[in-house]
């Protein structure tokens, strides 16, 4: 079988990569950086495409296509975030027609502005959202459907070279505390890498697959305070979790916002309205349909090792 692997520089698309051809999956790899290291991509080859700009020309024939490329920031400029993810994913089915086609999209696409309690895949997407991030995310799926594709639902995908999720719950660490929103006690369904690329490779591979979406999670969910002390310890780092009511957070984060987009800085503030409206409330999805359609069988939420990622 060939393969090709969009997103391959980085976190889920080199992960994708180097499962497929621990396989002997014939295995492209494309990425927007102009290189990426070979033990990255598990020797496959890697060519530069930034399908923001268009199709690729000359594409390898292949069976499949695992679409990782795209935007993981939730802050930046609307016409980059949709570029990256809506523009991209055209551009990713127009350069492979034929093929199978994998979207991982993400759990954002469920409605911002309420608790997503075991949420089903027919819940998603929404008309409104928090923010660009969101509601580029739903367009490139509805896109990605209306062409027949298969399309996954990750939440807070976290393990071995992550840059976002523990990265941000580090940074977050003030002394001997760990500010944070909500009560500790809202569950929330994590994915880990290995449950995502397990979920990537069904959906590329297992014959007859239905075009629709799924929901990608760890086995079970779990307490926002279990996952915060799990990484905490496993990190070394001496600290707990001090919880401030989401009612008193989305203000403070929403007037944090408006003045980063006043001086126009780059990076996002400490406090989202967006990562509060993931963190604070429930958000746990329903992963029956990836069980009984693709044969999915996750492993536990889980953050041991997390001190060598």
């Amino acid at each position: 079988m060939r393969i090709a692997v969009t997103g391959a520089s980085g976190f889920v698309g080199g992960a994708v990569c180097r499962a497929l051809t621990a396989e002997g999956v014939t295995t492209f790899a494309f990425g927007r950086r102009p290189a990426a290291a070979p033990g990255h991509l598990g020797g496959a080859p890697y060519r530069p495409w930034d399908l923001a700009r268009g199709p690729l020309h000359d594409p390898p024939r292949v069976d499949a296509v695992i679409h990782c490329a795209g935007s993981v920031t939730d802050w930046g400029r609307p016409a980059d975030l949709f570029a990256a993810n809506l523009t991209g994913t055209r551009s990713a089915l127009a350069t492979f027609p034929d093929a199978r086609f994998v979207h991982v999209s993400t759990a954002s696409v469920y409605d911002p502005s309420r608790p997503s309690v075991m949420a089903t895949e027919d819940e998603a997407p929404v008309r409104r959202y928090l923010n660009a991030y969101g509601a580029s995310k739903a367009a490139a799926e509805r896109l990605a459907l209306a062409r027949g594709a298969i399309v996954l639902r990750p939440h807070a995908v976290y393990g071995p070279g992550d840059t976002t999720l523990l990265p941000r719950v580090l940074a977050a660490v003030r002394g001997p505390v760990l500010p944070a929103v909500g009560t500790g006690g809202q569950r929330i369904s994590l994915t880990s890498i290995g449950n995502l690329v397990q979920a990537c490779t069904l959906a590329a591979t297992v014959p007859d697959a239905v075009p629709r979406a799924f929901n990608v999670a760890d086995a079970e969910p779990v307490t926002i305070d279990a996952a915060f002390r799990a990484i905490l310890r496993e990190r070394g780092v001496r600290a707990r979790p001090v919880y401030v009511p989401a009612a008193l957070a989305r203000p403070v984060a929403a007037v944090a916002e408006g003045a980063f987009l006043l001086a126009g800085r780059p990076e996002p503030p400490r406090i989202t309205r967006y990562a509060i409206s993931h963190l604070a409330v429930e958000r746990t999805l329903d992963i029956t349909a990836a069980r009984t359609v693709l044969g999915y069988r996750p492993h536990e939420t889980s953050f041991a090792g997390a001190a060598d990622w």
